[in-house]
């Protein structure tokens, strides 16, 4: 949702984005990474299900509760990204409208707001969507202290390892996408500037999607071959390489 129009502002070397553009842009942002976070935190309690009562996975986690909990995530991050979207673009802009930020970002649009009362709304908003995300974490730490204190009394290293392995993906995807996003919207006044803000902005909005991927197909067991492939050839290719060029040095210190 960000970098299509980055990309095309950097080729056409402009820095223009239509009102229209920039509310879609907000918009999908917020719907996305909305949904995306209320899926980790169901995704923490299909953990929890999985290792601590794996006997009830089937009645607690069936398809129909699957569909149910995605439908809800989804939902619910339409509507947060509705709140806040129609909130902040009826606020009457009257300190220009340049937005210091490769994306149009909420906090940067409220910087051009006039208006205190829609301002404080709009805050109230913001607030509201914290407390949320606060009680996800607190579901999400509390599900993994369980997982943990269960896969810690397993007596087979075999089941403590494959639990681990079940568990460390989400952590990875979970901590990279929380760590940044509180980073960049809780870090000091005092160390920020419009480079370490474009820097943090990138990481949390584009390293994320990125490495999800490739994090959750680790576990892949045709994948992790195909790579362990790769690195062979090419760790051999580059002592065939090394040992050319030596061969090639001995010879014409020789001549």
């Amino acid at each position: 949702t960000t970098l299509p129009k980055a990309m095309a502002n950097a080729l056409w070397d402009t820095r223009a984005i239509s009102y229209a553009g920039c509310a879609a842009q907000v918009f999908f942002f917020l719907f996305f990474i909305s949904a995306e976070y209320y899926l980790l935190t169901i995704m923490s309690y299909d953990r929890y299900v999985a290792i601590c009562k794996p006997l009830h996975y089937g009645t607690l986690l069936g398809s129909r509760a699957c569909a149910s909990m995605a439908a809800t995530a989804w939902g619910t991050g339409v509507l947060n990204s509705l709140l806040h979207t129609a909130s902040t673009f009826s606020l009457p802009l009257c300190q220009g409208n340049a937005v210091d930020q490769f994306f149009c970002e909420i906090p940067h649009i409220l910087k051009l707001s006039c208006s205190e009362s829609d301002y404080l709304r709009e805050i109230g908003l913001i607030v509201v969507s914290l407390l949320a995300v606060f009680g996800c974490f607190v579901f999400i730490v509390v599900s993994y202290v369980q997982v943990f204190r269960a896969v810690l009394k397993m007596p087979s290293e075999q089941g403590r390892h494959k639990a681990f392995s079940t568990c460390l993906p989400h952590l990875a995807v979970l901590s990279l996408f929380v760590s940044t996003g509180t980073f960049a919207y809780l870090k000091p006044p005092s160390i920020s500037s419009p480079t370490l803000d474009l820097v943090v902005s990138f990481l949390y909005t584009v390293v994320p999607p990125a490495v999800n991927p490739l994090i959750y197909s680790m576990r892949n067991q045709e994948l992790k071959g195909a790579l362990r492939k790769i690195l062979q050839y090419t760790l051999f290719h580059h002592q065939k390489d090394v040992h050319h060029a030596l061969r090639t040095t001995k010879n014409l210190r020789k001549a």
